[in-house]
């Protein structure tokens, strides 16, 4: 006897903590990219002897290919995971 299972999109709980769950990715990935930015940034100035603009024109180098390469690619997917496009 084959049970009937239900889609898993039909779940209202499954569906909100995935769309939970994308949202705290989101957020950690924002969250790393800020502190490698930072990172590269402190260590330019200070450790490597980049001085001030070398290490701040490199900080938003590192943002902005993170940004493009991470944030972007994930603020295209949808927050349903049964949707398609992912």
């Amino acid at each position: 006897m084959v049970a009937h299972v239900e889609h898993p999109a039909n779940d209202p709980d499954l569906v909100a903590h995935e769309q939970t769950y994308h949202m705290f990715n989101v957020l950690m990935r924002w969250c790393a990219l800020h502190i490698a930015a930072i990172i590269v940034f402190l260590t330019l100035w200070f450790a490597a002897g980049a001085g001030f603009w070398g290490g701040l024109i490199s900080g938003i180098a590192v943002f902005a290919l993170g940004y493009m390469l991470i944030i972007r690619h994930e603020e295209h997917q949808p927050l349903d995971p049964w949707a398609g496009g992912q």
